[in-house]
């Protein structure tokens, strides 16, 4: 009798440990799936983004003109109303949607690179900010990711203060897109928009610009830390127009996510690039990233390399209503070595050698 007990008891840890191995299978290839399938959530969302950034603006003003020509008439020409209606609402900072930048999407977005907002130092509520983003890489994903959406916590690092990307304004002739742009708090680069945010629009507001522009882009490539910025000096005058302050802010990695063509200066393809830049207002870029399932082959999908934005001590700018050129240059000499500064005191911490130069063009 004990001889049975002492046999149905070695089958039941038997097929216990049996049990207890297939559950961890079970965990582990779960855990598996789940990692796999949170790496393709960051992919699409990211993907979603470029393809909004290229085609979003192109694509709805076809599907509007087309629909002109069908029974649906009537949704094309209530938009074109409404559009006709509320052209100037980006010139005066847009529609931000705090829900819209707090969709999960930005959050999958936020940790495929990943992407961190990096504060060096606390910024009044009572002050308006200029920010100068470097570089702008090919498509400023950096600059989206931290200004746009909530995703790197930018209302909670700098509380009190309002961002606005400005880009293109161009990309707000573009229907649906402008209403996408304008829910991110993004607003157009121009003089009526950015006079209006510094003067009728209070305090605590930060205008993000991306400096260096088409031409930065062009020189956009891994391993390279470059900037165009030595003869850009408009940022600067009208920071003193408003008395805004200055704060140099440096993305590092922001070069590394894409791989362009590089046109040499007199080449076809350079002098096309800076017609397109100087009629239309951007340059055209052949570049390329990874594919949609595979980082081994070639797509739009940018690599998956960090992103860290390092917002620098903001430089105290007087109000003057009308600046001389020497007050320009004096604040741009400031602007400039302080962004070197940021730089050197932080381009260990990312991956770079202590004897590398941030190059200033």
């Amino acid at each position: 009798m004990k001889t049975l007990i002492a046999a149905y008891s070695g089958v039941l840890r038997g097929a216990g440990s049996s049990i207890l191995s297939a559950l961890q299978d079970i965990f582990s290839v779960t855990w598996l799936n789940r990692s796999k399938v949170e790496k393709q959530l960051q992919v699409i969302s990211v993907l979603q983004w470029v393809l909004s950034f290229l085609v979003l603006g192109v694509a709805c003003s076809v599907i509007l003109m087309y629909t002109f020509c069908t029974d649906c008439w009537l949704i094309a020409v209530l938009y074109f109303t409404w559009l006709a209606f509320d052209w100037n609402t980006p010139k005066k900072g847009g529609r931000r949607s705090q829900w819209v930048r707090n969709w999960a999407v930005w959050r999958y977005f936020r940790d495929y690179f990943p992407i961190q907002l990096v504060k060096t130092h606390n910024l009044l509520t009572t002050r308006n900010y200029i920010f100068g983003y470097h570089p702008h890489g090919i498509m400023g994903l950096g600059a989206f990711c931290n200004f746009s959406t909530e995703a790197t916590e930018v209302s909670k690092k700098f509380p009190g203060i309002r961002p606005y990307l400005a880009t293109l304004a161009g990309n707000f002739r573009m229907p649906v897109l402008r209403e996408y742009l304008m829910s991110g708090g993004i607003c157009p680069v121009n003089r009526d928009t950015i006079d209006y945010l510094l003067s009728k629009n209070g305090s605590g507001n930060a205008i993000i610009i991306v400096v260096g522009g088409a031409a930065e882009s062009l020189s956009s490539m891994p391993g390279k830390n470059a900037v165009t910025l030595r003869n850009r000096k408009g940022f600067v005058k009208l920071a003193l127009r408003h008395g805004a302050d200055l704060v140099p802010t440096y993305s590092f990695g922001e070069n590394e996510v894409y791989k362009q063509v590089i046109f040499e200066e007199g080449s076809w393809g350079r002098w096309v690039q800076k017609k397109f830049q100087k009629y239309i207002g951007f340059a055209p870029c052949i570049f390329h990233g990874r594919g949609l399932f595979s980082s081994d082959t070639w797509g739009l999908v940018p690599y998956s390399k960090p992103i860290t934005t390092v917002v620098g001590e903001p430089i105290t700018v007087p109000k003057l209503e009308h600046p001389t050129q020497k007050d320009i240059d004096l604040y741009h000499a400031m602007y400039m070595q302080a962004l070197v500064k940021l730089f050197d005191n932080h381009k260990t911490k990312f991956g770079l050698p202590e004897t590398e130069v941030l190059e200033v063009n």
